[in-house]
């Protein structure tokens, strides 16, 4: 590979980075580059200068470029890198990649499968991360991809994956980013912050720099650079690279620049427009090449920055000779380069040249040149596999074709969307419907917007999605079958539900309903059920679970009968959550269908949802987040908000339950400012209902009724949240108060509340501490006991640890002591992740266990007070107090001093002042040595001692003294 080392000014710093990073790959430390500069600044060339340095060390380099002409299709530049892997001859089927492979072939065609939309992004992230490393096990490896601002969202998905985990490896990523604001640029940041990459920010030249420039391009040394040229140079060109070679060729064409014998000097005027310059010094070098090598570039400048020779030369009719030895005129004038990762594509130097060949074509004839082109890659390639669909779209846009470059969007669109690209898919279904909508194509427009409508709703664009539905009654006057309508009314129903906006949703089913008749095709009624089915779960009322689920079944039916996947997964997701009152194995069967169907028909934002709801079954049944956390992951890297943040709304609560409250706080805050920002509405139910939940946890009224009364302005009334506003916050606040009263009087309000709106949460107090409370009360016996313990929530985790405590106090009441224990151990195990509902249970068992002779209510009570005085609840710490000295038992000092008393002296009701007494005693002192310290009477010492024997348990003074005497020796 040739050396560029001779045009590369100023950069020595980045040079050194790039090979310490390279040379640090080579012994096993993989790492992250990223060239960040503006346009011209030398990013490519620095690329270019890197990959010659890998080859001279023995390191593989692979290269991809994302598109800069138009919307793309997910991975385009990864797909372009790995793919010069297959062309190096080596074998690559037996590589160790074990199960990651099939995932691959979402990025490379030559392993595509039927099952290779199945993986999540964190899989094709650990995917490409596997196949790298393998493949340049040998000497290491460098993947450079440039303009990673122009990457599609599912590109950054997987290369931010790579991004935190190329640190042990043997690879070096290396991307070039433009100083624009964009998603590439926000991940650079990221990773420099956490200390996972580095960035290398390429400033302009200085001016001695510039003239280094213009001396190496001159041929001559910087010292005989004429001053007049370096200053114009200087000032016109900013200090970046491009523009200093490209003014700089723009004088020498002009003649005002010329090199006699004794060296270069300015004859003419070197003042001009730079951007004017710049495009006539740059057409007056395409001009050279003849008016041939003036048609092919400017051909190649319709098709983008870069462009495949196949489709050139099929668009110019120019034959195999004329075409090579065009291009290699143009390499040698700087306005086009081997493409080098594909031998068959070339690429203008930069964007710049290209956009400088447009100017000089005519409207007309760039259109008749962009349907040339089309023209040619359909020829060539029939099928328009990865981003030929877009580019052609593109082309037949500039040609004047608006509804064929509007249908072929709407494919690439649905691809993109089919492989997961969310992002990509709206950018593509957007151009999509706009174009079709100018070319009046309503059957073409329905299509686009089909598939465009969900896919805003996922990414949280509710606004947009909302929009359109204005304006479908122009459709409807358009000849547009019912149908088809019918169906985008379906479509903005379900919008309408996941905004959590049900009113507006069943105006969309009750106008698609209208529109089928009395006789209505069994297929579009099956997508109006299900998406019905979801809205009468959210409509306030007595029978919306049995209504939801007649729905749902009649909506599964048919999409069985009919083949109809997506309805099934949804169908199957439904009546899941509808099971898990029954049976939570019910549930788990019917989400694993859903989620083989979704596999089975690849389609990954079902499969999506079908790994959140078992995320969350498993969070209800075992208190583990991790598979909710995994689904997180899978969502967000497919671009979905809105289950991001529902699960961001579960981690809250589940944070809030677990006693995490500052973390929580933190949490709900970040989460809350999203959610309605983008009007999610159910999301930011449940994030309020989470904060009120942490209020009451604390024991701080006020701000509880805070977020309840905000609760209540986003619809709270009627919602599936609003129960858990009374039983997780209400009821827990009014305990925190010691109010029992008024915390069962909010549980009645729950009980009556689901009696009217059934809800499918399940965690607001009627199958946990409200059982526990009518327990201890009297209110509920060992019927009622066995009747909530065998329910599917009585099973649920935060439920499970009331309905045990409230176990074992029936079973202390029954004279059953050893049971009684044992079911408290039970309990205590279950509730281990959730400090403060342990604790406060504790508290509340506690007399029942001291009336009844059994358990350690003392111990309990001791470790309560302990737990609410540390967490400032002083009502139930006092409380906790005020009933051991009920009992007869000594409780904890809370005076000034007391944090300096051993845990485990403080948890045996020592006082301050005995503690003093206790460690004189490390040194064997007598009473009187012991009182002339503290300033005491000796017999004050020696009821001291007496009440610390008792205490502690010790027999004796010579036992205490060597209690005191070895926790003084451990440092307690």
């Amino acid at each position: 590979m040739r050396s560029r080392s001779r045009y590369i000014v100023g950069r020595d710093p980045q040079l050194r980075e790039i090979k310490q990073a390279l040379t640090e790959a080579g012994e096993g430390r993989g790492g992250v580059v990223f060239l960040v500069g503006e346009a011209g600044i030398g990013k490519s060339r620095l690329a270019a200068e890197a990959v010659g340095m890998a080859f001279g060390m023995g390191v593989r380099a692979l290269r991809g470029r994302s598109s800069t002409t138009g919307p793309t299709v997910p991975f385009r530049p990864l797909t372009e890198a790995l793919m010069s892997l297959f062309r190096s001859g080596e074998p690559l089927d037996d590589l160790p990649l074990g199960p990651y492979r099939p995932a691959l072939g979402r990025i490379i065609p030559d392993w595509s499968s039927d099952a290779q939309n199945n993986s999540s992004m964190v899989i094709l992230g650990e995917a490409v991360l596997r196949l790298l490393i393998a493949t340049g096990k040998e000497h290491g490896q460098l993947l450079l991809l440039e303009d990673l601002h122009d990457a599609d969202p599912e590109t950054l998905a997987v290369v931010e994956y790579l991004v935190d985990n190329l640190e042990y490896t043997n690879v070096v990523l290396l991307a070039t980013i433009r100083t624009e604001p964009c998603d590439a640029l926000d991940m650079a940041d990221s990773a420099r912050r956490r200390g996972v990459g580095t960035v290398l920010e390429l400033a302009p030249l200085t001016r001695p720099e510039v003239g280094a420039v213009i001396a190496a391009q001159l041929d001559t040394e910087p010292e005989l650079v004429p001053q007049a040229a370096l200053e114009r140079l200087w000032d016109d060109s900013a200090g970046s690279p491009f523009l200093v070679e490209e003014l700089l060729q723009g004088m020498i064409g002009s003649g005002a620049l010329v090199r006699f014998e004794d060296g270069w000097r300015v004859v003419g005027d070197l003042r001009s427009d730079v951007s004017t310059a710049l495009a006539r010094g740059i057409l007056r070098r395409i001009d050279r090449l003849g008016p041939q090598g003036l048609t092919l570039l400017s051909a190649a400048a319709v098709i983008g920055r870069r462009f495949p020779l196949t489709v050139l030369q099929r668009m110019t009719g120019i034959d195999d000779r004329g075409l090579l030895s065009h291009l290699h005129a143009g390499v040698a004038a700087q306005l086009v380069v081997p493409d080098e990762p594909a031998p068959d594509w070339y690429a203008f130097r930069h964007s710049l040249t290209a956009e400088a060949l447009h100017t000089q074509l005519t409207p007309g004839n760039r259109a008749q040149m962009s349907g040339r082109a089309a023209d040619a890659v359909q020829a060539l390639y029939p099928d328009l596999e990865g981003d030929w669909c877009p580019l052609v779209a593109e082309l037949r846009s500039q040609a004047g074709d608006d509804a064929e470059a509007g249908r072929l969007f709407t494919t690439a669109g649905l691809r993109a969307l089919a492989a997961g690209g969310i992002g990509s898919a709206i950018t593509l279904l957007s151009r999509a419907e706009r174009l079709l909508a100018a070319s009046q194509d309503p059957a073409g427009r329905t299509d686009a917007l089909e598939a465009l409508l969900p896919a805003l709703a996922e990414a949280g664009d509710f606004s947009r999605a909302f929009g359109f539905a204005e304006n479908l009654h122009t459709l409807g006057g358009s000849g547009l079958s019912a149908t088809r309508l019918a169906a985008l009314h379906t479509r903005l129903a379900k919008v309408a539900h996941t905004a959590g906006r049900w009113e507006d949703g069943n105006r969309q089913i009750t106008q698609a309903r209208s529109l089928l008749g009395a006789h209505p095709d069994e297929r579009t009624t099956a997508s109006i059920d299900v998406t019905a089915a979801y809205l009468a779960l959210d409509t306030p009322g007595p029978d919306r679970t049995q209504l939801a689920e007649k729905l749902g079944n009649s909506a599964l039916q048919a999409a069985q009968r009919h083949g109809l996947a997506t309805v099934a997964c949804q169908a199957l997701e439904l009546l899941a959550t509808l099971a898990r009152e029954r049976d939570f194995d019910e549930a788990t069967a019917l989400l694993e269908s859903a989620l083989q169907t979704a596999e089975q028909h690849q389609l990954p934002l079902q499969r999506m949802y079908a790994l959140t709801r078992i995320g969350g079954n498993y969070w209800l049944t075992e208190g583990s987040t991790a598979p909710l956390l995994a689904a997180r992951s899978e969502a967000q890297r497919l671009g979905s908000a809105t289950i991001v943040h529902t699960i961001d709304g579960i981690m809250i609560l589940d944070a809030v339950l677990r006693g995490e409250f500052t973390a929580a706080q933190r949490s709900a805050e970040e989460c809350l400012a999203v959610v309605q920002r983008l009007r999610l509405a159910p999301a930011t139910r449940y994030v309020l209902m989470a904060r009120a939940t942490l209020a009451a946890h604390r024991g701080d009224r006020p701000a509880m009724e805070s977020a309840l009364a905000t609760f209540a302005g986003c619809d709270g009334a009627g919602s599936q949240e609003e129960p858990l506003t009374l039983g997780l916050a209400r009821a827990f606040c009014a305990l925190m108060e010691e109010d029992r009263p008024a915390a069962v009087g909010e549980l009645r309000a729950v009980a009556d509340m689901e009696d009217t709106n059934p809800s499918t949460y399940y965690l607001s107090g009627r199958y946990g501490i409200g059982l526990l409370l009518d327990v201890l009360s009297g209110e509920a016996d060992r019927a009622a006991y066995e009747e909530i313990a065998a329910t599917a929530p009585g099973r649920m985790r935060w439920n499970r640890q009331f309905v045990l405590f409230a176990g074992a106090v029936l079973l202390g009441r029954e004279r059953r002591p050893e049971e009684a224990a044992a079911a408290v151990a039970e309990a205590l195990r279950v509730a281990a992740p959730y400090a403060t509902a342990l604790h406060l249970a504790l508290r509340m068992i506690a007399d029942a266990a001291y009336e009844d002779g059994w358990g350690e209510p003392v111990a309990w009570l001791r470790q309560a007070e302990e737990h609410f005085h540390q967490g400032g609840v002083a009502t139930v710490a006092g409380a906790c107090r005020a009933a051991l000295r009920r009992m007869g038992a000594p409780g904890r000092q809370r005076r000034t001093g007391s944090s300096t008393i051993p845990d485990v002296l403080r948890a045996q009701g020592v006082t301050v002042r005995e503690y003093e007494v206790f460690r004189l005693l490390a040194e064997r002192l007598g009473n009187k040595d012991i009182a002339d310290r503290l300033y005491i009477s000796p017999r004050t010492v020696e009821k001291h001692i007496a009440a610390l024997a008792a205490k502690t348990g010790r027999a004796n003074r010579a036992a205490l003294c060597e209690l005191s005497a070895s926790l003084e020796a451990s440092g307690s």
